[in-house]
């Protein structure tokens, strides 16, 4: 039986819900919101158990229900990017293949739900796209010694757009972090999908599209450095905790990598993504 967790309604009012076989439970009873305090508290077992168990009552399907759907974490502490983990990304853009993972911050006030417009920013002329499968931290993560205590560590998986402006990342001076934190340039979701229930991070299926146009089409498989190493790797350099996210890098395919005219977003176009397993999000652009 599919079951995931989700938040739903509107923005910044969302409540807890799961998820099983495309039925929605309300979980006010269990929790105030998915947070990394619901996660650390093995939060996931006990919504899996209250409703496998008929102990929560559905509120029908969530077609049926009409609600916004959220972004599945609440109270995000921070996101962590791995930047050029992909091979074929590496060589589209012209860039050396690191030898250690890139890592650079997003601010988690970017956050959005998956289906949420997201706005081009102001004198923006290279809005960019990226498919990413994000990873949600569920226990503390701090020095970790080995890849199997690292994947004890996470809680599930969600897809992410890494949404980048390529001027202000590349062209401005400075860190990464100015091209990639723009209000809304991280739609997350539609659910978080417990680790438990995704057999292998690394064979994954990673698609998007623009206008209905094929944009990257890749596999997790590709990557330069897994899950597993990458969050031990991070957990060296910075404590991860509980409900934090870790976008793992794009495979080919973004406006940055294609011949001149690059075809950089614009308001009106519309972004659809999906990664095998873990759902779809769609998009809307628009001018801030």
């Amino acid at each position: 039986m599919a079951f995931q967790l989700a938040r739903l309604g509107d923005a910044g009012h969302e409540r807890p819900y799961a998820l099983l076989d495309g039925a929605a439970f309300p979980l006010d009873g269990l929790t105030a919101d998915i947070d990394g305090a619901f996660l650390e508290n093995d939060g996931v077992k006990r919504a899996r158990e209250e409703v496998e168990a008929g102990r929560i009552a559905s509120s029908g399907r969530l077609e049926a229900l009409g609600l916004r759907v959220g972004a599945p974490i609440g109270s995000v502490g921070k996101v962590v990017c791995i930047g050029l983990n992909y091979r074929d990304h590496a060589a589209e853009t012209g860039a050396k293949l690191p030898t250690e993972p890139v890592i650079f911050m997003k601010d988690p006030s970017t956050i959005v739900g998956p289906n949420d417009d997201v706005l081009i920013p102001r004198k923006s002329t290279k809005t960019d796209w990226e498919v990413e499968l994000a990873v949600v931290i569920g226990k503390t993560a701090r020095y970790l010694d080995d890849e199997r205590s690292a994947l004890a560590c996470v809680a599930g998986y969600a897809v992410a757009n890494d949404v980048s402006e390529r001027e202000f990342q590349l062209e401005r001076g400075g860190q990464w972090v100015k091209g990639k934190s723009c209000e809304t340039f991280n739609p997350l979701g539609p659910w978080l999908v417990p680790a438990d229930d995704v057999a292998d991070p690394q064979s994954l299926g990673l698609q998007l599209s623009v206008n209905g146009e094929p944009k990257q089409d890749g596999n997790t498989c590709d990557m330069l450095f897994g899950v597993a190493y990458v969050v031990r790797y991070v957990s060296q350099f910075m404590v991860l905790r509980p409900g934090d996210v870790i976008n793992t890098g794009t495979p080919a395919g973004v406006a940055l990598g294609q011949p001149d005219p690059k075809p950089y977003l614009r308001p009106g176009d519309v972004m659809e993504l999906e990664i095998e397993g873990l759902g779809r999000q769609r998009q809307l652009l628009r001018q801030a």
